[in-house]
């Protein structure tokens, strides 16, 4: 069957590496033998992108179509840290869009540090709560319908760039919203971390995949230049925010599809489970939990009071109040 070229380099070639997603479900996964980018053997269309997102796609990728208390709380802390990361780079009073903004809570936080926050969003349950409950500026659109004017000090990408069709088409459409030398914070799940076994790492919702080389590649080859990496090899996640520099550049990284695929062939579940990061992260998971399970509710309805008072806060402030 032949696929569709590869959405980072062009390439044709590609190579099945798995043919079920994490829960048992028929998914080819493939990766091209050019650049090493991991994506859907066949991609959906547009089309059936936007129908899953806009109707049933919290309730079967979340597991619920409103959000629970514990998920608003992640969520802001979550956003709390993406601030903190990312405020000391921007003026007060920029102006920031989150991309697939969901609940709204990292909208909110940048707007209590004291910036112009608003966000996008397909639409549904997550987004009448950031409006209603917490008043966040979030609008029901799609990201090619914001005008390309270059209005934007930053723009936030935070898990979403798995589930597009075309990142490409995304980024390029981004760099036309960020004024030059502008701040592009992007988030998605790290496909070169440790993992216990293959079968558990493809989901039918995530049609890319990255490595840092290949979400770097990307960003270079549509005019930004990485600025920071967050984290390391061993977070499960990428958090890279590049800079807006207008300079499109594609350079193929040539080792790495023979490094992602050493990546994936080398899962074994009992060295994966006795690393102490592991280990230690694990615990900091579990104490999260416990802390969510016992603090949640409160902290939702506290938080709820708060954001109806609609005031703004000094950005330390803001970034001091972590629950």
């Amino acid at each position: 069957m032949e696929l569709t070229a590869c959405d980072l380099c062009s390439g044709i070639d590609f190579e099945i590496v798995a043919n079920k997603d994490r829960h048992g479900q028929t998914l080819e996964t493939a990766i091209c033998s050019c650049c090493g980018l991991v994506r859907h053997a066949q991609v959906p269309s547009e089309e059936e992108l936007q129908q899953f997102y806009s109707t049933t796609y919290r309730a079967d990728y979340n597991g619920e179509s409103t959000p629970g208390p514990r998920r608003i709380m992640r969520a802001w802390n979550n956003g709390m840290r993406i601030c903190r990361q990312v405020a000391s780079l921007l003026e007060n009073d920029s102006r920031v869009l989150e991309i697939g903004a969901g609940i709204g809570c990292t909208v909110k936080v940048f707007e209590r540090a004291g910036f112009a926050a608003e966000g996008i969003d397909p639409g549904g349950e997550f987004l009448k709560f950031s409006r209603d409950k917490l008043h966040a500026n979030v609008q029901i659109t799609n990201l090619y319908d914001v005008p390309q004017q270059q209005n934007y000090d930053a723009v936030l990408l935070v898990h979403v760039i798995e589930h597009l069709r075309s990142p490409r088409e995304s980024f390029e459409h981004i760099a036309g919203l960020i004024k030059p030398g502008g701040m592009f914070y992007v988030e998605c799940p790290n496909l070169q971390a440790p993992f216990a076994r293959r079968s558990k790492l493809f989901h039918s919702a995530h049609i890319h995949n990255f490595v840092p080389a290949t979400l770097q590649m990307l960003g270079e080859s549509c005019g930004f230049r990485l600025r920071k990496r967050f984290g390391d090899d061993q977070d499960p996640n990428l958090q890279m925010l590049f800079q807006h520099l207008g300079d499109q550049q594609l350079k193929v990284d040539p080792e790495n599809y023979q490094r992602t695929m050493r990546d994936l062939n080398r899962s074994n579940s009992l060295p994966y489970h006795t690393r102490w990061r592991y280990l230690s992260d694990r615990v900091s998971k579990l104490a999260s939990y416990t802390s969510e399970h016992l603090q949640a509710k409160n902290f939702v309805k506290e938080l709820v009071r708060e954001c109806g008072d609609n005031s703004t806060v000094s950005t330390s402030e803001t970034l001091r109040r972590v629950a």
